[in-house]
């Protein structure tokens, strides 16, 4: 059963303005070398410690690479409780092509 939905990038973009938190779930060296401003790089090392201090209502978008991916861990937050959980469509690769002045990178 799924309770989370599958948004595009746009509409992911457009929560984050209304405090909607934004989770990268690709590794780690992927994340250090470019991800979007808001993202915070979540891994199963860091799992709790993400997802412990947030309201089980505030809206959880999750990031992948290109959206597959972010659709498992996407479940796996809602079953934790999470009311609010979105997998984005096209992932990392959309969002980069869409927003490339919201990336951060390192030169």
């Amino acid at each position: 059963m799924t309770n989370f939905q599958c948004i595009e990038c746009k509409d992911a973009k457009a929560q984050l303005t209304n405090g909607a938190v934004l989770l990268d779930i690709r590794d780690s060296q992927s994340f250090n070398l470019a991800h979007p401003k808001q993202a915070i790089n979540l891994n199963n090392d860091n799992l709790q410690q993400v997802l412990t201090p947030l309201a089980k209502d505030v809206v959880i978008l999750v990031l992948c690479y290109h959206g597959i991916s972010s659709q498992n861990a996407a479940q796996f937050i809602n079953s934790q409780g999470f009311s609010c959980v979105a997998s984005i469509n096209g992932g990392f690769e959309a969002w980069q092509a869409l927003f490339p002045d919201d990336i951060t990178s390192r030169s």
